[in-house]
């Protein structure tokens, strides 16, 4: 028979020998998770990959830039966040405006689709197309398949903004502005500021913001 300070000792050993290699996954996860993803001043990815277009033609990133840069703009067909809901009007009001806008900034401007889990429903291809002609988008709108870009780029909402200046480093990333937030002092045009900050060199007054949406369904 064991003594009740050796069973106590057993339980304490045992503990250790199962706790540190589930403790040790965990901190090596979040790491993983922490570092996963562009951060600003690095050069995007992926940047010659050829991808799907609603249009029938495939794209690549580099295909889309213009003189001053890119806007990628991760989106999809039914996300409140994206086409609005009785609380939020959507991003994707915008997404023509801001096209406008790129354009007169010699930016180029795409959307493109990384909800892979919803391939064969809502965010198919022929889908997209729908959409794209019913909320008359005057962008290329890329089919992103198994979620390759969105992975690469480390993209985690619809939308989820990420501006590219003409080197092909990323200069912002995060949400088109803060209308979301009902509680907020100041609209944040980061969008718009992007523009004048590409076109003009005028100074950006964020580089990042919370992306806000709904999650990107990968499988």
């Amino acid at each position: 028979m064991y003594s009740l300070s050796k069973l106590r000792m057993i339980k304490k050993l045992l503990f250790i020998a199962i706790a540190l290699p589930t403790l040790g996954f965990i901190t090596s996860s979040s790491m993983l998770i922490k570092d996963k993803g562009l951060k600003v001043g690095k050069k995007a990815p992926m940047m010659n990959v050829s991808m799907e277009a609603v249009d029938g033609n495939n794209y690549s990133l580099n295909d889309l830039m213009g003189e001053n840069g890119l806007f990628v703009v991760f989106s999809c067909n039914t996300c409140p966040f994206v086409v609005g809901n009785d609380k939020f009007e959507g991003w994707e009001k915008q997404y023509n405006d801001l096209h406008t806008s790129a354009k007169e900034g010699k930016i180029g401007f795409v959307l493109v689709n990384s909800n892979e889990a919803k391939r064969n429903g809502v965010d198919s291809k022929a889908e997209m197309f729908k959409h794209s002609m019913a909320a008359e988008y005057t962008m290329n709108y890329l089919v992103d398949h198994d979620s390759e870009l969105a992975d690469a780029f480390g993209a985690k909402t619809t939308p989820h903004f990420y501006a590219i200046n003409a080197k092909g480093k990323v200069v912002f990333m995060g949400s088109i502005d803060n209308s979301w937030d009902s509680g907020r002092e100041n609209l944040e045009t980061y969008a718009l500021d992007v523009v004048s900050h590409l076109s003009n060199g005028t100074a950006l007054p964020a580089k990042t913001s919370a992306p806000r949406g709904c999650s990107i369904k990968r499988n």
